[in-house]
């Protein structure tokens, strides 16, 4: 059979990124807790088509997929990336993951178990001189504003916000313990499932730790400046404020070697 994709383009334009995007793909995660955990994924595989060639082979992204879904993590994931490459005979390589993942809270009173969910991902590239791999990871928790309670008589207003935390390192890390880190650097971590006695103690812990996003980004970073294994970070908190009609928002990253 013919193979078009392997015909001659005479338009003389490369394409830096052709591929599937928006996989639905069952595939397995390393858990801290339980060992592994099966999540659903939304995935998306590139590569790069130099001008000479008319298309690529959109079956091969699919077929690595499932070659690796039962091992798809932060040491295999560099792997991966570099069999996409073989196997589509490319120069450069592109994956991104996002998936949801279940972590077991209790609460802090009644110790009532519950499922949290957090969205995380993983997006990495390979392009023959530099090989890059970024685990982001979006964690909902509480924070009150420091203002209304400075300036109110009677209580402070909350809201539920979401930090996300995207990061290069050295080595192998827990999803669980940077999502740890990121809960007690808010006013209060979030739960699914509080009874009274929890709420009591989750608003009093938020009450009596005021917080601004600018001073949420700023303790997430702190506290990852004090390990030597992240080698750059982007920290993002956005507040969906309940007395304005607008959000909150703070950004800020650990600046690379050369970066101005």
């Amino acid at each position: 059979m013919v193979d078009i994709q392997n015909l001659k383009d005479h338009r003389n334009i490369d394409i830096q990124k052709v591929g599937v995007k928006g996989i639905k793909y069952p595939v397995i995660v390393l858990d801290k807790a339980n060992g592994t955990q099966h999540v659903n994924a939304t995935v998306n595989m590139y590569v790069n088509l130099p001008h000479r060639f008319k298309g690529t082979h959109m079956s091969r992204f699919i077929e690595i997929l499932n070659e690796y879904r039962g091992q798809i993590n932060i040491n295999t994931f560099r792997k991966i990336l570099q069999r996409i490459k073989e196997k589509l005979n490319a120069e450069s390589s592109h994956i991104e993951i996002r998936f949801p993942y279940f972590i077991e809270k209790t609460a802090p009173v009644s110790k009532a178990k519950s499922l949290m969910e957090y969205e995380c991902s993983f997006r990495g590239e390979s392009n023959g001189e530099k090989s890059e791999f970024i685990v982001g990871i979006a964690v909902p928790v509480t924070t009150a504003c420091p203002c209304s309670k400075e300036i109110s008589d009677m209580g402070a207003h909350n809201q539920r916000s979401v930090v996300r935390v995207n990061l290069r390192f050295k080595k192998f890390f827990w999803i669980e313990d940077v999502i740890r880190l990121v809960e007690e650097s808010a006013s209060s971590e979030i739960f699914s499932l509080l009874k009274r006695a929890d709420e009591k103690y989750v608003t009093e812990t938020a009450y009596q730790n005021p917080m601004f996003v600018e001073d949420v980004v700023r303790t997430v970073a702190e506290k990852l400046n004090e390990s030597s294994n992240f080698t750059w970070y982007s920290v993002e908190a956005e507040n969906m404020e309940s007395i304005h009609n607008h959000n909150a928002y703070a950004y800020t990253e650990k600046m690379r070697p050369g970066d101005q």
